[in-house]
């Protein structure tokens, strides 16, 4: 049996480690991490991510702030909306939940976000100091992996990483992370697409597979080394009648055959999800005691 990464239990890790620090820092008198989540419409997904961030800034101590607007809201008004927030000095991080409605240029708004308190790490300037190997708020998908990786002392020095997926958000910056000279890291790194040709014979040649690629159980077990290491990102829900919910969760990989063949792999639920939200509360205490930009 592979090594199951157990996102949960590691996510519950960095919450504790971080409620401890804000105790420490209440005890001193110190100023409280204060996150800021905008939150336009009325999607579902939506609104259940921006609770479980809230309710996750309660279990560790912090303060939070839930500013919700309508659909309908201009693009000035939001941006105007994301400016007061980078004035306010009470508020240390600030997150504006995607996706946005389509009269809204995410562009706009994400450049709008002060880096200092842009603990999603979206702007430029973020991602950019990450490239660099300077200190940066690591979008929260990718740090939680690279904390996965190194929680579970897994070795990466020298490895090939194959990343399937390109996006923004994981796909190129979990590339970077993981040819930086540091742990984990100092993996020779191919990032994949589709479009790649012959993508099959590159994962099988992967010691460790990160896949963010967005289609249900993609990576079969026949993409993959015997004795890999499997990170799957995605996340879908289908229909499914044995369940009292009438439906399960699966990832991008084919997990039953995929584990067959892993050394170690994430499970869906329950691997790379759970460390999203406990990334955006360390992105969040680094910008209160100013460790990123000082």
């Amino acid at each position: 049996m592979p090594t199951l990464i157990d996102g949960k239990k590691t996510s519950d890790q960095i919450k504790s480690e971080i409620a401890a620090r804000v105790a420490e820092i209440r005890a001193e008198g110190g100023k409280i991490p204060h996150l800021a989540a905008v939150l336009v419409g009325n999607d579902g997904a939506s609104q259940t991510y921006v609770g479980a961030k809230v309710k996750a800034c309660e279990q560790v101590g912090f303060e939070s702030t839930l500013v919700r607007l309508e659909d309908e809201v201009s693009e000035e008004e939001l941006l105007k909306v994301v400016e007061d927030i980078n004035q306010n000095p009470a508020i240390d991080g600030l997150i504006v939940q995607l996706p946005l409605p389509k009269h809204i240029s995410v562009e706009k708004v994400t450049n709008k976000i002060k880096p200092e308190k842009d603990v999603d790490g979206f702007t430029p300037a973020n991602v950019g100091r990450m490239t660099l190997g300077w200190p940066a708020y690591v979008a929260a998908t990718p740090y939680g992996i690279v904390e996965l990786l190194k929680r579970y002392k897994i070795e990466t020095s020298g490895k090939h990483c194959v990343v399937i997926g390109r996006s923004h958000i994981v796909g190129s910056p979990m590339s970077i992370l993981m040819a930086r000279n540091d742990y984990p890291g100092n993996c020779t790194v191919t990032l994949t697409h589709s479009r790649t040709k012959n993508l099959p014979e590159i994962t099988k040649a992967a010691d460790i597979l990160i896949v963010a690629i967005g289609k249900p159980e993609f990576v079969t077990a026949d993409m993959v080394k015997e004795g890999a290491v499997v990170v799957d990102v995605g996340i879908h829900r289908i229909d499914d009648s044995t369940k009292k919910s009438g439906f399960r969760l699966i990832g991008d990989v084919k997990f039953e055959e995929v584990a067959a063949k892993a050394s170690a792999i994430t499970p869906v639920p329950g691997g790379v999800g759970p460390m999203t939200i406990a990334s955006l509360l360390y992105n969040t205490l680094l910008a209160a005691e100013r460790k990123v930009f000082q």
